[in-house]
């Protein structure tokens, strides 16, 4: 199997060539991504805990789930597409917004990522892909907030990112 290919993106986020996703983050190149929150009637959000043998950012809690856009995919069927994939179920979504972020990790790998938010809706239990994904829960907003600001070290990175810089676009009360 050969190893997935992730679009190498300028600021703009237009097309620029496509990488080996590894040795984009590498290299440490601009890519397009793309992160999911799910959200129930109760207005919680689901969260996932990344599996242990993740290559960056294991055993973290993040967003319902995330990953890298393949060539010709657009944003929202990448969005359901990975929905499915990890959390064993599709939605409709929508995208809120796109922003930029960059962050090392120990491992001298880095994220620097084009990164598009999609917000959407689901009241049942996820079928977790346990190859993805350690566990899941539902939080409201004001407790995640708290919950990161309290144990920032439990959390990913872009994850921290989102909710500090983008937390208007993803509470679903305002």
């Amino acid at each position: 199997m050969t190893e997935e290919q992730v679009i190498l993106v300028d600021e703009n986020d237009n097309q620029i060539g496509l990488m080996p996703k590894m040795e984009a983050h590498e290299k440490a190149l601009l890519h397009r991504a793309f992160s999911v929150f799910i959200f129930n009637d109760s207005n919680e959000l689901m969260l996932q805990q990344r599996a242990a043998h993740k290559y960056h950012s294991p055993k973290l809690w993040t967003n319902t789930c995330c990953s890298h856009q393949r060539d010709g995919e657009t944003n929202l069927q990448a969005g359901k597409r990975r929905l499915q994939e990890e959390m064993g179920f599709v939605t409709d979504l929508i995208e809120k917004t796109a922003f930029i972020y960059k962050a090392p990790f120990d491992n001298g790998l880095t994220e620097h990522e084009y990164d598009h938010i999609m917000v959407g809706y689901y009241n049942d239990v996820p079928k977790i892909n346990e190859e993805e994904v350690a566990d899941w829960k539902w939080m409201n907003l004001d407790d995640v907030k708290s919950d990161i600001s309290n144990n920032p070290q439990l959390y990913t990175a872009w994850f921290k990112i989102i909710f500090e810089k983008f937390y208007e676009f993803i509470n679903v009360n305002k």
